[in-house]
């Protein structure tokens, strides 16, 4: 079945749903993001994502001439409209990309001159990439490459220049092909995966880089909540390779796996080598949290 996007006020087909070359997303990957997945055909935690693009929106002075309400609204007609697409035991990404929209070549990219450019769209949510990792944890390497440095981009801003990203998971997967990132800042810091972030256990504390260098994930703050639901300490502090080579056990957290747990890193056992008691009571109690077990659900798509 063909699917609908919202572009720019309008419902258009996929296959339809065409911009400018001149878009400052094109010219200039001058975009904000957003993705959100659902649980049971329920958006997860929607209007935390849209706080987080209005944040965005505003350090990066992109005017999306709507209100936080509005965009809400029009998300949820754009994935009412695709509903029918999806099977009952299917979920699916609600995905968001705003520009500035044209982009005039010239002395000054950063004029607004005219509308944004407002891109929604929903797509299935495959989980087959990661979903044997649930049980057998993947290998944490880091690449040769770092974080573009806070000073020069504020990594709480979601953006669409992944660039960077890509090219450290290029390089960590020549390490291992299923290798997963985990990026180094300047400083030899721990910073965050690709699309994720890290965190340790080392004697039953759940420890995650502050986000000085790291996006503000909405999935890390799901998983520091619910640990403090179950009385796991916590604590948000700059770490090193050292302390993920010596903890007990890691994971890696984002909005489609929810919690992705490594078993390796950098050839090294984590802990026994075995996904860890903290890991997998944190992956429990997220499936109680939407009534779904996350696990089963990735599984599925591959037996």
């Amino acid at each position: 079945m063909t699917r609908l996007v919202h572009l720019s006020g309008e419902l258009v087909a996929e296959q339809d749903a065409k911009i400018s070359i001149f878009d400052s997303a094109i010219m200039l990957a001058d975009t904000v993001t957003e993705s959100t997945r659902t649980f049971h055909h329920t958006p997860f935690k929607l209007d935390e994502h849209i706080e987080r693009l209005y944040l965005s929106l505003k350090l990066t002075r992109i005017d999306p001439q709507m209100s936080p309400a509005e965009m809400k609204r029009i998300t949820l007609e754009t994935f009412e409209a695709n509903l029918h697409t999806y099977e009952a035991h299917e979920d699916c990404w609600i995905v968001h990309n705003i520009s500035r929209g044209l982009s005039i070549a010239g002395a000054d990219p950063t004029k607004q001159v005219g509308a944004p450019t407002v891109m929604i769209f929903t797509q299935p949510m495959n989980l087959k990439p990661w979903a044997k990792f649930y049980k057998q944890g993947c290998h944490g390497v880091t690449p040769m490459s770092r974080m573009v440095p806070s000073q020069s981009l504020d990594p709480r801003i979601k953006n669409r220049s992944r660039l960077p990203y890509t090219l450290a998971e290029m390089e960590a997967k020549l390490v291992d092909p299923e290798a997963q990132s985990v990026i180094l800042d300047l400083d030899g810091h721990v910073a965050e995966n690709k699309g994720g972030n890290i965190f340790a256990v080392s004697k039953g504390v759940l420890r995650t880089p502050t986000t000085v260098n790291c996006l503000a994930g909405i999935s890390r703050a799901a998983a520091l909540e619910l640990a403090q639901q179950l009385g796991i300490p916590t604590q948000e502090t700059v770490l090193q390779p050292y302390d993920l080579a010596t903890a007990d056990e890691m994971f890696f957290t984002s909005t489609p796996y929810c919690i992705m747990p490594s078993t390796k890193f950098n050839g090294h056992a984590v802990g026994d080598g075995q996904v860890g008691p903290v890991t997998k009571r944190l992956l429990a109690a997220w499936s109680e949290l939407v009534g779904l077990d996350i696990v089963a659900q990735a599984e599925a798509q591959i037996n």
